[in-house]
């Protein structure tokens, strides 16, 4: 059997940044171990697989573990493949998944995804997840993330958290995120996973689910830029509209070819 393939570096202009992910367009369903094989093989954070239905398409993601309950940069990644490669011209690609219906509107430059808010609450953290870092936060919350708040954007950008650790403790299918106020934007963060194999994550859209309602608050205003602040770096362009976030970026085509099965 052969396989499109594409890679694809989403929330970034640049090849080499922001978050890889593989997208594999499909004209049905493999069985699931095959697709997690597929992407235990591929080795990136995220292979979103796709049909297309009557009206839209259907998407489903696995990291090189597990199937996600949503990821935000695959989902660009698949519009992206969509609209500039698959020669879909309408303004808008709707998506079903198993978290519900997702919608990215397509513009020149940016791929807007239009997701669920999942505001965080306050909550108490493991004490083996504050034990992995060596700065105390001023604020801790959860939604499916739990999410640490931190004085400055210095603290995020050299935090250098014990992975040994955190590997202590099993999140599926969350992570922990760490935020603080942004210098030159309104917000920064990076995002960490126990126990898996890709332990920081480049990018992480599912994350500003929750980073965006939080931030909208304290910063009193709706539209925010914020950065991820990894090796990689990710720019993303924010917008909390209420029970929905918008969560924008460009993104740029890396790798296109064929796998064998």
């Amino acid at each position: 059997m052969k396989l499109p393939i594409f890679q694809v570096d989403a929330f970034t202009d640049k090849v080499f940044g922001g978050n890889p992910a593989a997208v594999c367009p499909l004209e049905q369903w493999l069985p699931d171990d095959v697709m997690q094989r597929i992407a235990m093989e591929n080795f990136v954070a995220e292979t979103a697989f796709f049909i297309q239905l009557d009206k839209g398409f259907e998407i489903r993601w696995f990291t090189p573990e597990i199937e996600m309950d949503w990821c935000g940069h695959a989902t660009l990644a698949t519009a992206h493949v969509i609209a500039r490669h698959l020669n879909f011209s309408r303004p808008f690609i709707q998506f079903r998944s198993k978290s519900g219906e997702l919608t990215v509107a397509v513009e020149e430059k940016l791929l807007t995804l239009n997701f669920p808010s999942r505001k965080p609450e306050p909550r108490e953290a493991p004490q083996v997840i504050l034990d992995a870092l060596q700065h105390k936060p001023v604020e801790i919350l959860k939604s499916r993330d739990y999410m640490l708040v931190f004085e400055d954007e210095e603290v995020i950008r050299h935090l250098e958290p014990d992975q040994s650790l955190l590997n202590q403790i099993n999140l599926d299918p969350g992570g922990v995120i760490v935020t603080a106020k942004g210098e030159g934007v309104d917000f920064v963060s990076r995002f960490f996973t126990p126990q898996a194999s890709i332990f920081e994550d480049p990018v992480t859209g599912s994350a500003h689910c929750s980073l965006i309602p939080y931030w909208s608050e304290k910063l009193g205003k709706d539209s925010m830029v914020a950065l991820q602040l990894s090796s990689r770096v990710g720019k993303l362009f924010c917008k909390d509209v209420g029970e929905r976030v918008l969560i924008s970026g460009e993104a740029i085509t890396y790798l296109e070819g064929h796998i064998i099965i």
